[in-house]
């Protein structure tokens, strides 16, 4: 599978050559391979150095830092559960226990059908509406089992259509 269409490379060969510090766009980067491939394979990295013109080690150390970039296969929607101290104080930890149960699968592991990754991370800055998750781009709170039964229905749903 290609890891990123040539306009995409085109792009970001352009935009490299025309800033002072291509290291700005190695996020924006290792974002595209991952939305064009799923994950970012190591092919993806060297990739990204050669279109930035940067060393491959300066791709993986950012790479390896980002828990949404995701450097080995994952489901086609990667559930990021808060664990931060606002979602903990507001049954958080019950909340992902309730995801584990639901899912069938551990953290870090994906569900049977491919569809969903669990994954815990660090504060997604919805302290307002903890305890949260996000799936995609999409963060949803607070969270109640209810409440996470209806959203992996529609996500289930969407990813189905």
């Amino acid at each position: 599978m290609e890891l990123l269409p040539e306009n995409q490379q085109e792009f970001f060969r352009s935009k490299a050559a025309a800033i002072a510090h291509p290291r700005e766009l190695v996020i924006d980067a290792l974002r595209a391979v991952q939305s064009h491939h799923g994950w970012v394979p190591d092919e993806g990295v060297t990739l990204v150095a050669a279109l930035l013109g940067i060393l491959p080690i300066e791709v993986e150390e950012v790479a390896t830092f980002y828990d949404k970039i995701f450097r080995r296969p994952v489901g086609k929607r990667v559930i990021h559960v808060c664990d931060s101290i606002c979602c903990w104080t507001r049954e958080g930890e019950a909340i992902f226990a309730y995801l584990q149960e639901k899912l069938g699968i551990a953290p870090g592991e994906t569900t049977a059908d491919g569809v969903f990754t669990l994954l815990p991370t660090c504060c997604l800055g919805a302290c307002g509406d903890a305890p949260a998750m996000m799936i995609g781009l999409t963060t949803y709170g607070p969270l109640t089992p209810q409440r996470v039964d209806e959203i992996l229905a529609q996500v289930r749903a969407e990813v189905s259509a």
